[in-house]
């Protein structure tokens, strides 16, 4: 009579938040989008959207699919998908991403590498170098 073999879609829509001038210190692990305005000192892992908003501030490390940072973030950073850096935005640290939006005006102090699906196509310059 009911079919199992659907989605949960109860969580969709929904967003966890904290505040401003919360402290949190411990690991955090979310399924659905996040925004924090308070401070993270420790892990963030989530199989969706992170926000740091202005006075949000996280010191650890995150892995996520999505994230927008407007404030402060120290650690190494994992994003499957899109990393947005406001302009207001204070990155230190290591930054893995698949795309990558910086807003003039960031602080973005930290070693990249960009992942692609593309694999790499010698080209014909490749070719002569090794010959050469």
């Amino acid at each position: 009579m009911f079919d199992k073999s659907k989605k949960d879609t109860s969580q969709l829509g929904q967003t966890n938040r904290i505040v401003q001038g919360t402290v949190i210190k411990g690991d955090i692990t979310s399924k659905t989008d996040f925004r924090l305005d308070g401070i993270l000192i420790g892990n963030y892992n989530s199989a969706s959207k992170l926000v740091i908003g202005p006075t949000g501030e996280v010191q650890g490390n995150i892995k996520c699919v999505n994230i927008d940072i407007e404030g402060k973030f120290s650690g190494k950073l994992e994003v499957s998908e899109l990393l947005g850096v406001k302009s207001t935005a204070k990155i230190k640290g290591e930054v893995f991403v698949s795309k990558l939006s910086v807003e003039p005006g960031a602080i973005f102090e930290a070693t990249c590498e960009m992942k692609s699906n593309l694999k790499s196509i010698p080209t014909s310059n490749d070719q002569s170098e090794k010959t050469a």
